[in-house]
């Protein structure tokens, strides 16, 4: 217990360092590296991306694995629209909105369909690819880049799967569902400081 403590402790005050979104090339890492560090240097989509698992802990059954494989897939074309140099416009403003619904998802605990669920992920998903593949640091190879925010991404829908399984676990006390509520409402107040920047 105290080991987890300790993680959990260790996880918190390392966060605010991950606020500095798109932040571009760091160090010497590239391809893979640079690719997979880049969702986790950016706490929009990580907040996204945790969301999105929660949301799909949540719904369970068959979302636990299509939702967020629409969300990959999805983002791997928003990436490579990203890498040919494709304008799209109003992303910024559509990765904070997605930090804003998703959150708010979470937070009312809604009961969306598969289908429309995949729909939401999928259409955010866009967005956030096109952002990661639009900063790919000159010199790296597309393919190993993509594959590290791809593998990233992914992993931080399992982390957001662990967490909401792992707290439906105390649902006997009502005690995990209202953490994850309550993580839901942070994640959406965090979106909307995000949208007042996109602006």
């Amino acid at each position: 217990m105290k080991t987890g403590f300790r993680a959990l402790t260790l996880f918190i005050l390392l966060v605010p360092s991950m606020a500095l979104a798109h932040s571009g090339p760091a160090g010497h890492t590239h391809g893979f590296a640079q690719g997979f560090l880049h969702p986790l240097g950016g706490i929009d989509h990580v907040l996204a991306m945790v969301a999105v698992g929660l949301l799909v802990a949540h719904l369970g059954g068959r979302a636990l694995l299509l939702v967020p494989a629409s969300f990959v897939t999805v983002m791997a074309a928003g990436g490579a629209l990203g890498f040919t140099g494709f304008a799209l416009p109003y992303t910024e403003l559509a990765i904070a909105l997605s930090v804003i619904v998703l959150g708010a998802l979470v937070a009312f605990r809604a009961n969306l369909s598969l289908a429309l669920a995949s729909l939401i992920a999928g259409g955010f998903a866009i967005f956030h690819g096109y952002a990661h593949g639009a900063e790919l640091p000159a010199g790296v190879s597309s393919f190993s880049y993509a594959a590290g925010f791809l593998i990233a991404t992914a992993l931080l829908h399992l982390a957001g799967i662990a967490l909401g399984l792992g707290f439906a676990k105390l649902s006997a006390s009502d005690l995990g569902p209202r953490i994850v509520q309550a993580g839901g409402f942070a994640t959406t107040l965090a979106g909307v400081v995000l949208l007042t920047r996109a602006f």
